[in-house]
């Protein structure tokens, strides 16, 4: 079994900054496209970004600028910096991660139960 875990969401005013993490953990061979989606309050989730294995990555033109993916293979965790928050950013954050387990040859996708960012003065 895999599984992702995200961590850091919370409270933040205006114009500030958060930093999520997402750790996967179980029989894991290689990850290969780590990604974080979002669904604001009554409304579609949302892709916000990708990086991929290579460290190549892709943002949502909302979070352009502002927010950056990143992520550690040792640890197979991967990062999401939140900068310059708006109360538009507030959302669960999810997770998302295509994940070899060992002894499989195929990637899977795996989510993990999202984390509450809120951005409120």
């Amino acid at each position: 079994q895999v599984q992702l875990a995200e961590s850091g969401g919370g409270l933040v005013q205006p114009g500030g900054s958060l930093r999520l993490s997402c750790t996967a953990s179980g029989s894991i061979l290689s990850i290969f496209k780590t990604s974080w989606y979002r669904q604001p309050p009554g409304k579609e989730r949302e892709l916000v970004a990708h990086i991929f294995s290579g460290g190549n990555s892709d943002y949502a033109d909302s979070v352009k600028g502002r927010f950056t993916i990143s992520r550690d293979n040792a640890k197979n965790t991967v990062y999401l910096q939140m900068n310059s928050l708006q109360p538009e950013d507030t959302a669960v954050y999810f997770c998302y991660a295509d994940v070899t387990r060992s002894g499989s040859i195929r990637p899977r996708p795996y989510w993990g139960q999202g984390t509450q960012v809120t951005v409120s003065s």
